[in-house]
């Protein structure tokens, strides 16, 4: 196996682990967490196909990825913490009255 057969094989893996939690868990901090594992399994992929490609455009979008993913977060944990606080619970399905 190759080493990029290995970081393929990784990748996918944390992709499934985070699609995973994200489909059956309820927690909301969790599934926030799951997402990021999916973005990182993502990232992987990308940086190891522009590797095989001999191209640095893999780590600079990689880079650009985790820019968005830090203000994601930073956005989406505070939104999290506030409905936590309205509703006092951290389960998914108590939050359907918020459907637009």
């Amino acid at each position: 196996m190759t080493d990029a057969q290995v970081l393929l094989t990784l990748a996918v893996a944390l992709f499934a682990i985070g699609f995973l939690g994200v489909v059956v868990r309820r927690h909301i901090l969790i599934m926030l967490m799951c997402m990021e594992l999916m973005l990182n399994g993502v990232n992987l992929s990308l940086v190891t196909f522009a590797h095989e490609q001999g191209s640095p455009l893999g780590a600079v979008l990689v880079f650009l990825i985790f820019v968005v993913a830090a203000a994601e977060i930073a956005i989406a944990i505070p939104i999290a913490l506030l409905l936590v606080r309205r509703k006092r619970t951290v389960d998914l399905y108590a939050y359907t009255d918020l459907k637009g």
